[in-house]
């Protein structure tokens, strides 16, 4: 596994569904999100979501704002500079370490290992985790 120990790929920042909806929303700590997004369309830096963030994004949306309006904004998302990366069978059984070993929500396992293997920093505001921050290198969102 790599440690935030080693560094973190400073080219390469993993979004998890908090920062994501962060932006989406227009909350506070967007402006952060949106900086990254600035700089990822430059091709500064490669933005990842994982497709199990992606998915969490959606189902919160869709619980508040309905599902037509939904589809409307996962439009929106397509059109990001945020590359959405499907687990494969390597994913899945990282993600599945840290959910058994870590209390992290399973989501939350997939968007660490996804900044885990590419060496990434993690941008979120999720408290939940701190319980990682020996793993993952964190972009704490305010």
């Amino acid at each position: 596994m790599t440690t935030p120990a080693m560094g973190p790929a400073a080219n390469v920042i993993v979004l998890d569904s908090w920062a994501l909806l962060a932006y989406l929303n227009e909350e506070p700590a967007a402006q952060q999100v949106r900086q990254v997004l600035r700089r990822a369309r430059r091709h500064e830096i490669l933005a990842l979501i994982s497709i199990m963030n992606f998915g969490e994004c959606l189902y919160t949306l869709e619980r508040r704002v309905g599902r037509e309006h939904t589809l409307e904004v996962a439009g929106h998302i397509d059109q990001l500079p945020i590359e959405v990366v499907l687990a494969d069978r390597k994913l899945v059984f990282e993600a599945a370490h840290l959910k058994a070993n870590y209390p992290v929500s399973y989501a939350d396992a997939f968007a660490a290992a996804l900044a885990m293997r590419h060496r990434a920093r993690l941008m979120t505001g999720d408290l939940e985790f701190k319980a990682l921050e020996k793993e993952v290198a964190i972009h704490w969102l305010r």
